[in-house]
């Protein structure tokens, strides 16, 4: 039985309403390294950035931004390893779960907090991606009880809205003499911690699609399966 590797992120994928087991097989025997795919990079950064912002604060004023008062007290940031050792393999499956969230707060009583930024429009439960989150959070979560970070006593997604209404009287402040300056909004979105009732099973499912010797039949509207099929099509009329 061969090791599959798989993201937290990825796995997220599984909770979709219309999760497609025929493109997950596809992209898992891929290695999740699709053709025509670009991932803009200013996300990872603007992540970055808040980040140092997050840890500065705290290393200036003792205490987290105000954004994240809505949570409690989650005490203070910690060190977040690196992806490459931020992972587990689970024993039944022998799959490897990776990831890396971007911050990982220790309270007073020893527990941990874990979040994730998402550069977005704030829209709760009406957020398409929620599912995918959910699992992605809490996926860390599962990776960092058997990782030192144990035990973790939640999970919360911090999306840093950007503020795009100009007001003409805050412009010159706005203006640098080589560009201007956008402002970022932070609203937080606490999610369920139910890492050992999620995780287990999804890493299962990974590991019983990716047996299979041929593809799954795919959902019937999944948009990608049609646009294969029809350049399978017009492929073999070439030929």
């Amino acid at each position: 039985m061969a090791q599959i590797r798989i993201s937290a992120k990825d796995l997220g994928g599984l909770a979709l309403p219309n999760f497609c087991p025929r493109c997950f097989w596809i992209k898992m025997h891929c290695s999740n390294k699709l053709p025509f795919q670009i991932f803009p990079g200013i996300f990872s950064s603007i992540d970055s950035y808040t980040k140092k912002v997050t840890n500065t604060h705290f290393a200036r004023y003792s205490q987290l931004p105000s954004w994240l008062k809505e949570l409690g007290d989650l005490g203070k940031p910690v060190k977040v390893p690196h992806y490459s050792k931020f992972c587990i393999v689970d024993e039944k499956t022998d799959v490897k779960l990776t990831g890396m969230p971007d911050e990982i707060l220790q309270r007073e009583d020893g527990s941990h907090f874990i979040i994730d930024y998402k550069t977005s429009k704030f829209t709760k439960t009406q957020d398409s991606l929620l599912p995918v989150y959910e699992v992605q959070l809490n996926a860390y979560a599962y990776i960092g009880k058997r990782q030192g970070f144990d035990p973790v006593s939640g999970i919360a997604l911090v999306y840093m809205e950007p503020q795009t209404d100009l007001v003409q009287e805050e412009l010159d402040s706005k203006l640098w003499e080589n560009g201007f300056l956008m402002g970022f909004a932070g609203h937080v979105l606490q999610l369920k911690l139910e890492d050992e009732l999620k995780i287990p099973s999804l890493l299962k499912e990974v590991r019983r699609i990716y047996d299979q010797k041929s593809p799954p039949p795919g959902d019937q509207d999944c948009r990608d399966c049609k646009l294969l099929d029809q350049l399978i099509v017009t492929a073999m009329g070439h030929i």
